[in-house]
């Protein structure tokens, strides 16, 4: 019963498409017209730029998800399916490097068409195509020429991209597909290709606006994808310059306004470490950092905005805080769980927060490593491995199964105060209104430059709550009675507890796919309503 209520408020949440075209893909069979041998030319080189490492590690071997393994069967079950996923996507084709392993490229393109027949398969479900399709082209105007064969074959998965259109998830899959088709639009000749380019075209004119916010962030709320996102705007920025006669220049020009506000919500929510925070769905070494976007948006004269220096800035559409005074970067989350029909990255993390010292991390959310339906990919959706409050051990949003989201906490409007030196942020979420107790929970962030008070007031009745503080794995802590943490350049800060005791209990942090890191975390009990937590520099 209590799974029929989960689903009940998740179903209820979904756009009407996301459930008829569930019907649909069931229906429908792929069919398949003659392939295309013929591609355009074009009028501008495109300017090959790699924006993340190289995957391969030699002898055939991948490094995906921080796991190696060899190519060897493209659909073994024994393997983990996300592990194949990337495997059929292809990235290392322009990947740091690429110019060196063209021979080695060559054989991998050769091996999948002969192993991988249409429709049979990881490889030719809908969201690989995208990206695969994406890195052949962008691999064949880098100056590798393609064989006939390559070229049918491309063709032929366009084709079963176009009728296999992730209606059904929309969000980031729904994005990918359109940019799919747009590359296979300007890339091929023919019919076929012009509708290709005009469906992806006009599926990105529906989709840009919804996606990316007014405040630049992408819908979904999760730094990881948003760079990732944003590293498509800019091939498809790049395609509409190697290919003017076929994508707008109108087009082209939206395109490029939303790039510049995308880089302003990703500097925002990087920490000085120049890598992303976690919020939701968010890990190291999956999207490109945001410095290497900054280069290739570069190399196509794109004119990046000013760093933005402001003592607080308020992303007011995705729901986030920031906040810097001296060498402290506070980043606040006062966001919904994402979009409401698509929460799939969501993790129960209202109210929660990161906070860096210089370039180094302090109180850091536990991150994502592993995506599924198993345990420990809903423990870390759980809002106990967030830097946030607890109530009777439920979830400020009822997350479940691996991409599920039931009832969920909606935040009010956040009250800002910023002084001289002193910047203090204060919100409320009802995510444990649902309770018996008809629980509010608000938290005031005080951030100045020695110290960070953050305050907790819960309203409503409850048997027990805790507040978690999560520590990265290179702070130390000195001191269990009295807490005193030290960070790696020496400097110590001592921890103080009012309307509660603390604890120091030992965790894990979660920063790459894959990867599991010992660390501390700090839980405070509540022994009323009113608990504050202070961390001040003590030398």
């Amino acid at each position: 019963m209590n799974k029929i209520f989960k689903l009940y408020h998740t179903l209820k949440y979904l756009k009407p498409i996301q459930l008829t075209n569930r019907v649909s893909r069931k229906l429908s069979k792929v069919r398949f017209s003659a392939p295309i041998t013929q591609s355009n030319n074009t009028s501008t080189q495109w300017l090959s730029f790699s924006v993340l490492p190289s995957c391969y590690q030699g002898n055939r071997q991948f490094k995906f998800l921080n796991v190696v393994d060899v190519v060897s069967d493209w659909n073994d079950d024994k393997k983990a399916k996300l592990w194949l996923y990337n495997l059929h996507y292809f990235d290392d084709l322009n990947q740091l490097g690429w110019q060196e392993r063209t021979d080695i490229h060559t054989d991998l393109i050769d091996t999948w068409i002969a192993q991988n027949p249409p429709m049979m398969g990881n490889g030719w479900e809908p969201y690989t195509i995208s990206l695969r399709c994406v890195n052949w082209i962008k691999w064949f105007l880098s100056g590798n020429e393609p064989k006939p064969e390559w070229l049918s074959s491309l063709s032929l998965q366009v084709q079963a991209l176009d009728q296999q259109l992730e209606y059904h998830l929309l969000g980031n899959h729904l994005f990918a597909n359109a940019k799919g088709l747009v590359f296979a639009g300007c890339f091929f000749q023919g019919k076929d290709a012009k509708a290709w380019l005009k469906r992806g075209l006009a599926i990105l004119e529906q989709e840009i606006p919804e996606q990316i916010l007014a405040d630049g962030g992408n819908f979904e709320l999760t730094p990881m994808y948003h760079n990732t996102i944003l590293a498509d705007m800019l091939d498809l920025y790049h395609l509409s310059l190697v290919y003017p006669d076929s994508i707008p220049s109108e087009t082209q020009s939206l395109w490029y306004e939303y790039i510049l506000k995308m880089f302003g919500w990703a500097e925002q929510m990087e920490h000085p470490d120049g890598d992303v925070s976690f919020f939701n769905d968010s890990a190291i070494g999956i999207a490109p950092k945001l410095k290497r976007l900054k280069e290739y948006a570069e190399i196509l004269n794109v004119d990046l905005p000013a760093s933005n220096d402001e003592q607080v800035t308020v992303l007011k559409d995705s729901g986030y805080v920031v906040a810097k005074v001296n060498d402290k970067k506070l980043i606040a989350d006062v966001a919904k769980v994402g979009p409401d029909y698509i929460p799939g990255h969501a993790h129960a993390d209202t109210l929660s927060f990161e906070l860096s010292i210089g370039n180094q991390r302090v109180f850091v959310n536990s991150g994502t490593s592993v995506y599924g339906l198993g345990a420990e990919r809903l423990r870390q959706r759980k809002t106990e491995t967030h830097n946030t409050v607890v109530v009777d051990g439920e979830d400020s949003s009822e997350v479940w199964s691996g991409f599920r989201v039931a009832r969920r906490a909606y935040p009010s409007i956040p009250k800002i105060n910023a002084k001289e030196q002193t910047v203090s942020v204060e919100c409320s979420h009802d995510g444990y209104m649902r309770l018996p107790g008809k629980v509010m929970h608000t938290r005031n962030w005080q951030l100045a430059s020695e110290s960070l008070v953050v305050s907790d007031s819960l309203t409503g009745t409850f048997n027990e709550a805790q507040a978690h503080y999560h520590l990265h794995p290179d702070i130390q802590v000195l001191s269990e009675d009295s807490i005193v943490i030290q960070l790696p350049d020496n400097s110590k800060y001592g921890v103080k507890v009012e309307g509660g005791d603390a604890v120091v209990l030992d965790s894990t942090w979660h920063p790459e796919f894959g990867l599991s890191v010992a660390n501390k975390k700090l839980l405070v009990n509540f022994k009323q309503n009113e608990v504050t937590f202070v961390l001040e520099r003590i030398m």
